[in-house]
């Protein structure tokens, strides 16, 4: 089988090693890959985003199946494309896509269906929004309506702090068009939770919990980013919230978008706070998260490429899918100064081979790896105990080197504390 995964990041390349493990996979493209995604495919340089070009490229070359990773590309309706030129994919529709592609929509499909989140208010008008923040509850969440990279949520401390994110996002548009409309909504508290799903708009697969790492600087502090860091599975996430979430979140979202006529079929990422009054959604993404995909993925003992057949199918029911029972670290490394300016161009080096690693932002360069991007690779590592995952994944950290490196040195700490609790 010849596959085609659209994307160029440390989840693309997570996803792509994966479907290399099925016997039945001859040829691997990926549209544009990154440098260290041409060590497992054949890197095509095209953007995710040019449409028009993925589809003449599946077409041309047979693929057999296509996976379309990255938000953007599936918001633009890259897999209706796709299918209306007989090409079999993983991943939602454009109508389907929106539950990510609009924050509006998504908080208004919640609250339609009684799914737990937190309250909030939408605003087209900069002098509402900013009339709102004079007289609102601080701590305060503002959002982007639309994609902004992961970087279109401002948790603002102080009132000044609100109306500078309005500011930012209505007047100086730092998002685009993005933050031409805002949601500004409760601030909860409580331990934050990723749970990754496969859905085929009728049956419902969690994969492992995981704690992500949003912020910079360690201790949780700085600007957010894409992600810093990941472990899993997430010690909060007991059973007993695992079955509350199942009843009143997860089932209920995909029959919400049944409902609505915008059938979901891909991977549905939960965003989800647990509250003293019970886990509520944070946010919804249309698609793998990322770093998360590269720690849950390595324990996913089901062939990954079934599991995405079964989806695209509709047999999802079919499929026994099944996780290692064990703890898994992710550390991001990225260039000094992300999530805003930083230099690209230095060299990386691996002491020890690049298994368990995940490049994210490089680029190849007269047989040189050099970083291309803010966060340039993820190490990954496994371990019997969230102890052991996260001392691994900082052993694996030391053994890589590139000029500017950065990374967080707590990631996992928190999961720890919870499980001494």
């Amino acid at each position: 089988m010849k596959i085609l995964v659209v994307g160029g990041g440390g989840r693309e390349h997570a996803i792509i090693k994966k479907i290399k493990e099925n016997p039945d996979v001859t040829e691997i493209f990926a549209l544009p890959g990154n440098g260290g995604i041409a060590a497992d495919a054949t890197c095509v340089d095209i953007a995710a985003t040019d449409i028009d070009k993925i589809v003449e490229f599946a077409f041309y070359n047979r693929i057999d199946f296509a996976v379309v990773a990255p938000d953007d590309p599936l918001v633009l309706g890259c897999v209706d494309a796709l299918e209306h030129h007989g090409i079999p994919c993983f991943g939602p529709v454009q109508k389907a896509a929106i539950i990510e592609g609009s924050k509006i929509f998504s908080k208004n499909l919640m609250k339609k269906y009684g799914i737990p989140t937190a309250e909030y208010a939408v605003f087209t008008d900069r002098e509402a929004a900013l009339k709102y923040v004079e007289t609102c509850k601080i701590p305060i969440v503002i959002k982007a309506d639309g994609l902004a990279l992961g970087k279109g949520v401002i948790i603002a401390e102080t009132r000044e702090q609100a109306a500078d994110a309005v500011n930012m996002m209505m007047l100086d548009m730092k998002f685009g068009k993005s933050g031409s409309q805002i949601v500004i909504e409760e601030f909860l508290e409580g331990p934050e939770v990723t749970v990754l799903s496969f859905t085929d708009g009728k049956t419902l697969i969690p994969m492992i919990s995981s704690q992500d790492h949003k912020r910079a600087l360690d201790g949780d502090k700085g600007l957010n980013t894409g992600g810093m860091g990941v472990v899993a599975p997430n010690p909060y996430y007991t059973k007993e919230i695992a079955d509350e979430c199942m009843e009143k979140i997860f089932l209920p979202t995909m029959e919400a978008m049944n409902a609505e006529g915008r059938t979901f079929k891909g991977c549905l990422y939960f965003g989800l706070m647990l509250t003293a009054d019970g886990p509520k959604v944070i946010e919804y993404n249309c698609r793998f998260g990322d770093p998360e995909t590269q720690v849950v993925l390595p324990l996913l003992k089901t062939d990954l490429l079934t599991i995405m057949r079964a989806v695209r199918f509709g047999k999802l029911a079919s499929v026994d899918v099944e996780f290692e029972d064990k703890s898994v670290c992710c550390v991001v490394m990225a260039s000094k100064g992300y999530p805003e300016h930083y230099e690209k161009g230095y060299e990386i080096t691996f002491d020890n081979g690049t298994d368990g690693v995940y490049i994210a932002g490089a680029k190849l360069e007269n047989g040189k790896l050099l970083t291309n991007g803010g966060r340039v690779l993820v190490a990954v590592r496994t371990g019997d105990t969230l102890q052991e995952a996260i001392d691994n994944a900082y052993a694996a950290v030391k053994t890589i080197h590139f000029e500017n490196a950065y990374y967080r040195t707590d990631i996992g700490q928190r999961a720890l504390k919870a499980g001494k609790e």
